[in-house]
Formats: C-alpha cells, structure tokens, sequence
C-alpha cells in the first residue's frame, strides 16, 4: 500500500512539475508532425498543447503578443516579410522540412493546355504570391521583370503570352475554388488538407531544392527556453524524419 501511495506521490509530482509548451500550427503537416512528438516530449516533461490554425496571420500574432509560446507553420521569407509589414521581431529556431510548391488543375492534364485568357489563382500574401508567379515562370507560363523577387505580385509580369488572368486568394481557400478556376498555385499543407498529392496531381511542382524551408518560431526571449530547446531536438530527431518520410512521401522533404 505504501509503495503504491509513494508511486502515485511520485506521478502527481511530475505532472505539477510538467512544462507546458503552446504551439501554433496548420493542420497538415505540421499539426501532425507535433502531435506525433507529445509522446517523445511527455518523457522529458514537456506538455506540448497544439493550438491548430487554419490562417497564416493569427499564429504569429498570438505568439507576438506573448499568448502562444511558438508556431510552426511558414517559412522564412514569409516571417521577414510579416516581421517587416508588422513591426514585430520573431525569429526562427529550427529549419525542418521543405513543402513543395505546386500547381493544379481539375480541368487541364498538362501546362501546355493551358488556354488563352485562363484564369489562375494564387495565395495573396506577398512571398507565396510571389513564390507563385516564380514558379510560372520557371514553367515558361509568364516572364516577370528583371527586378522582380520573391515578393512578386501580379503587377511584375512582363510577358504573359497566354494572357492568363491572375487573381489573388487567401491561400487556405485555394482548394475549394479548384474546380472554378483553370490553375490554381497551393501551398502543400493546404493541398494535403484537400487530399491532393503533390507528386501525382501537381501539373507542376518546386524541386526538393526549394528555398522555403518552414520553421519554428518564437520571440526573442523565448527561443532559449529549455521546453522550446526539446521541442527543437525532437523536430530534428531520426523519428521525426523517419515519420515524415513514411507519412509524406516526398510531398513533405525533411532538411536536417
């Protein structure tokens, strides 16, 4: 009776002793990819809570304003350019996997039937837009001005042989307005979501050489706290590329 008593002492110990450690994230595959590390962190007494978001905004400015301790979800040009546009000074902690960029459509097999004035929708923030019309033109669909970089948007074509009509749409609706549209450029979390796989449905798609690693973020004081630290060490773990790998097949590409 007594040892069973100094067992349960020792649980409810630990337990109050638990650091909790709040994480924002898209649903796939980053949520995914957390929830498959509670088990490994729970070991080491972290409480990992995923706060699941289906919005590139909020994630940042919950952690911004000190409600949320990290987020996973963007890469790192889009967090210098919400940095920038926000006057907020997040930063990254941890480069993981590289998400493929890709287009798709319902209506056509190939780019090359691709009609004259086809309407094309893509993300409307300034580096997945702009990440968007790159991969146009490395497709040969459109060629953008010399000066044009990552945050391209729409204004930059210079040539636009077909006359594609481009509009641009909160990336997370992209899927649902796939079968209105003749080509639709998405982020791979959000294609995952809408059961589209990059490798087979992309008409096409970024290399594994893709600059747009996603990280982990968190604020300044925060990015040496111990239960963050865990969090980093699991993300870089032969289990979690191991699960990535397995889950994703090629359409999610770990980088460490």
């Amino acid at each position: 009776m007594k040892k069973t008593l100094l067992a349960l002492a020792a649980l409810s110990v630990f337990a109050v002793q638990a650091e909790p450690l709040t994480v924002a994230a898209t649903p796939v595959p980053h949520a995914e990819i957390l929830e498959f590390l509670k088990p490994a962190l729970a070991e080491q007494g972290v409480e990992l809570d995923v706060k699941v978001f289906t919005d590139y905004v909020q994630p940042n400015v919950q952690v911004a304003e000190g409600r949320l301790d990290a987020n996973f979800f963007q890469h790192q040009p889009y967090l210098d350019e919400f940095n920038k546009t926000n006057g907020t000074t997040l930063i990254s902690v941890a480069g993981v996997h590289i998400e493929p960029f890709g287009a798709y459509s319902s209506k056509i097999k190939q780019l090359d039937d691709l009609k004259t004035g086809a309407s094309v929708v893509i993300p409307n923030d300034a580096t997945n837009g702009g990440r968007a019309l790159l991969l146009l033109q490395t497709a040969g669909v459109i060629k953008l001005k010399p000066e044009a970089g990552i945050t391209a948007t729409p204004r930059d074509i210079a040539e636009n042989p077909k006359k594609i009509k481009v509009r641009e749409l909160e990336a997370a609706t992209l899927p649902r307005v796939l079968n209105q549209v003749d080509l639709a450029l998405i982020n791979t979390n959000y294609a995952l979501e809408a059961n589209l796989n990059p490798n087979k449905d992309a008409l096409v798609i970024e290399g594994a050489d893709s600059p747009y690693v996603n990280i982990l973020v968190t604020r300044e004081d925060n990015k040496n706290a111990e239960a963050v630290q865990k969090l980093v060490k699991a993300l870089h773990s032969d289990a979690t590329k191991t699960f990535i790998n397995e889950k994703y097949k090629g359409a999610v590409v770990p980088t460490f």
